[in-house]
């Protein structure tokens, strides 16, 4: 059998229809942005933002500093959380019984210092927890003069103060903040957070001045106490922790 060639499909002038073509058009990119913006989570209500914060503030063991609150709330934009907080410190101007404090770099709410004696009433059974005049007193010699060496708050005083220190360190009063840079290197002592938030201080600036704190405790301040604090030079501590707890070490050399 032969091969039969083909014909040639006939030539016309007549269009192809494929089916519709669909115009490709490119977004810009602002409408893109404004697209992507539109499912992110919704901002709260400003209404709903203060209450968040109050409850925030209320519910936490410790003063809740600006940087929490702002991780807590990292969906919501910085300056909404920070009216947020403005406006819950608003709120408890006006209350009678409760207030809204800046203590240790955070906020907290407290009950108000002229209801103190009411609200004593309430943890009486706490009362053997309360500090003795020795720890008040030495407490306000670290304070108002650290940081400071244990021979030198011994010769403020007048008396040993070891078992004292040991109190204050097992209250997280005051811990270790270096050592002195003298023969012997003695511990050097000062305050900690725990105390500001016992006190209900802002920070150390907050102080009150030191007549008046004797007055309330109760003791005549030593000469020594009212002059003004000199810069100590201070040696780190040796590498393996922060010596915050427990007693003073026996070994301490204080020549």
């Amino acid at each position: 059998m032969s091969d039969v060639e083909q014909p040639d499909p006939p030539v016309t002038d007549e269009p192809i229809e494929d089916g519709p073509v669909e115009e490709v058009v490119a977004e810009p990119a602002a409408d893109i942005a404004e697209t992507l913006n539109a499912e992110e989570v919704p901002r709260l209500a400003a209404e709903q933002l203060r209450a968040i914060v109050e409850a925030l503030i209320f519910a936490s063991p410790e003063p809740l500093t600006p940087k929490m609150l702002l991780r807590l709330l990292s969906d919501e934009p910085k300056e909404d959380v920070l009216a947020a907080v403005e406006a819950v410190q608003q709120d408890y101007v006006s209350r009678a019984g409760l207030h809204v404090v800046e203590v240790a770099g955070g906020f907290q709410i407290t009950t108000r210092p002229e209801l103190h004696e009411w609200v004593r009433r309430l943890f009486h059974e706490r009362s053997a927890q309360k500090l003795s005049v020795a720890g008040l007193e030495t407490l306000s010699v670290i304070a108002y003069k650290q940081p400071i060496t244990q021979a030198e708050i011994g010769e403020i005083r007048g008396v040993n103060t070891s078992g004292v220190l040991s109190t204050l360190l097992e209250r997280h009063l005051i811990k270790i903040v270096g050592r002195k840079n003298v023969i012997g290197r003695p511990f050097l002592y000062g305050t900690t957070k725990e105390f500001l938030i016992r006190f209900g201080l802002k920070d150390l600036g907050d102080l009150p001045k030191i007549e008046d704190m004797a007055q309330q405790l109760g003791f005549e301040p030593p000469t020594v106490l009212m002059e003004r604090t000199v810069a100590e030079e201070m040696l780190p501590l040796d590498e393996g922790g922060d010596e915050t707890d427990g007693d003073p070490p026996a070994d301490e050399e204080e020549r």
